[in-house]
C-alpha cells in the first residue's frame, strides 16, 4: 500500500481492507494512524537492512557497494525508496518520527564514513575529513534517488550507476574531473 499511494494513502480502514480485517481490530494493535506509521517504518528498516546488497569490499569498492544499496536499481528498491521518500512528509510533522528518521541518516553517515575512512587509509581516496565526504555522498545519492524516482526515464538504473561512478571518479581525483570538451 506504501509504495502505491504512499502515506497519504495510509489510513486504517484502508489497511484493514487490505487485510480484510475491521478497523476495530487493527486499532486494538495500532490505536491511532501514528502508531501504524511508526510500526510500517520500522518493518521497512528491518526489511531494507536484510536486503541483499552488492559484495562491499574494502575502500572506494566499499564505499560504491554502499551508495549503490541505496539506489533504486530494481523493482524491490524503487518500491522501498519510494516509501521512503513518501514518509519525509510524516516524520517532518512528527517529532519522534523525525528523530528516527535522523538517526537512521546518521547511522548511514557514520558506516559511510567509516567506508570513507578505510578508502583514505589505502591511498584511493584523497585526506579531508571523512565525516564530511560522508555527508556529501550520502546527500548526493539520496538526490539521486529523488531524482530517479520522479523522472525514472531520464534516470534509468544504468545513468544512475554512471552517475554514482563519475561522483566517486571526482571525489578521488579532485581537481583533475574536467568537463566535456576542454
Amino acid at each position: 500500500m506504501l509504495a502505491a499511494h504512499g502515506f497519504g494513502g495510509l489510513t486504517l480502514r484502508a489497511v484493514a481492507a487490505e487485510l480484510g480485517a475491521t478497523t476495530g481490530l487493527l486499532t486494538h494493535y495500532f490505536p491511532a494512524k501514528r502508531d501504524l506509521v511508526a510500526h510500517a517504518l520500522e518493518l521497512l528498516e528491518q526489511r531494507s537492512a536484510s536486503r541483499p546488497r552488492p559484495a562491499a569490499g574494502v575502500g572506494l569498492s566499499g564505499v560504491r557497494a554502499a551508495m549503490l544499496g541505496v539506489l533504486p536499481l530494481t523493482a524491490e528498491a524503487i518500491d522501498t525508496n519510494r516509501i521512503w521518500v513518501s514518509s519525509w512528509d510524516v516524520a517532518l510533522a512528527d517529532p519522534a518520527l523525525s528523530g528516527d528518521h535522523a538517526r537512521r541518516y546518521a547511522q548511514s553517515r557514520d558506516k559511510l564514513r567509516d567506508l570513507i575512512a578505510a578508502a583514505q587509509q589505502l591511498g584511493e581516496l584523497p585526506p579531508g575529513d571523512p565525516a564530511r565526504i560522508a555527508a556529501g555522498a550520502q546527500s548526493f545519492v539520496l538526490g539521486l534517488v529523488v531524482q530517479a524516482l520522479f523522472d525514472p526515464t531520464a534516470f534509468p538504473s544504468h545513468r544512475q550507476v554512471e552517475l554514482l561512478d563519475d561522483y566517486l571518479t571526482a571525489l578521488a581525483s579532485p581537481g583533475q574531473v574536467k568537463e566535456p570538451g576542454r
